[in-house]
């Protein structure tokens, strides 16, 4: 066992030096020392680049913040304590927001735009209206929507977009609320517009269209892998349990 494991290691290594042009060297010290230049390998031709591949950064940064939710606020708390700007306010209630936080994230958003010289950062006007939204402050919410310039980037768009109807539905503004998430999902990534759309249908007597919003999203989930299923884990069993319930009374498209 232990000789087919070098071997494996051999292998693998030379293959990843032939697909990646490096050094011919490499080979004969792969052939004939395997296990030392195997290891040397790994720490100078391999592991350097693991730390450019955007999905292992993206698994190690999720790692890190399962194992240490607080880290970033930490980071963000002391870079404040030595400069108090407009930046790392923002970061401090980024990190706020991001550990669900909100109503401690309000007034560092608020502090961060008056500290901003000139017009406000039209992103950091989203968040401050995002963590207001989260807090149950719908309308002042709204009235920051409404009074802000619109985002130049579609996704920007969309994202404010999907914030102001989730206010008006908030707010009780069902018809108005349903326009928007109409409009938004059509090219919003994930499936939150999708649910909350299926949600309001669903509340407004129109099981008929939420069935194929929610069918939609059953099609879609079906294309992807577990691990892109996790991210939005919660919104897919709401999605599944409700279209099964929808079935079961009956409902077609």
């Amino acid at each position: 066992m232990p000789y087919l494991l070098i071997i494996g290691l051999q292998v693998a290594c030379i293959v990843h030096l032939m697909r990646r042009g490096g050094n011919p060297m490499w080979v004969t010290a792969l052939i004939f020392l395997p296990v030392v230049s195997a290891i040397a390998y790994f720490f100078v031709e391999i592991l350097p680049g693991l730390g450019q591949n955007r999905h292992v950064r993206t698994a190690r940064a999720k790692a890190v913040s399962a194992l240490d939710p607080e880290r970033e606020l930490r980071a963000a708390r002391d870079a404040l304590d030595l400069a108090d700007t407009a930046a790392n306010r923002l970061r401090v209630a980024d990190a706020l927001a991001g550990l669900g936080r909100n109503g401690e994230a309000v007034p560092l958003y608020r502090e961060s735009i008056r500290m901003t010289a000139g017009e406000p950062d039209v992103r950091t006007q989203g968040k401050l209206a995002e963590a207001l939204y989260e807090t149950g402050q719908g309308a002042e919410a709204l009235a920051l929507l409404d009074a802000a310039p619109e985002p130049l980037g579609q996704s920007d768009r969309d994202r404010r977009i999907l914030l102001r109807a989730k206010l008006l539905e908030h707010l009780g503004r069902a018809e108005e609320a349903l326009e928007r998430y109409a409009d938004v999902v059509t090219r919003m990534p994930g499936e939150e517009a999708r649910c909350r759309y299926a949600a309001l249908l669903i509340a407004q007597g129109w099981d008929r269209r939420a069935l194929v919003v929610l069918e939609e999203v059953e099609k879609r989930m079906k294309r992807m892998d577990r691990q892109q299923r996790a991210a939005e884990a919660d919104m897919y069993r709401w999605a599944t349990d409700t279209l099964a319930g929808l079935r079961s009374k009956g409902v077609t498209a």
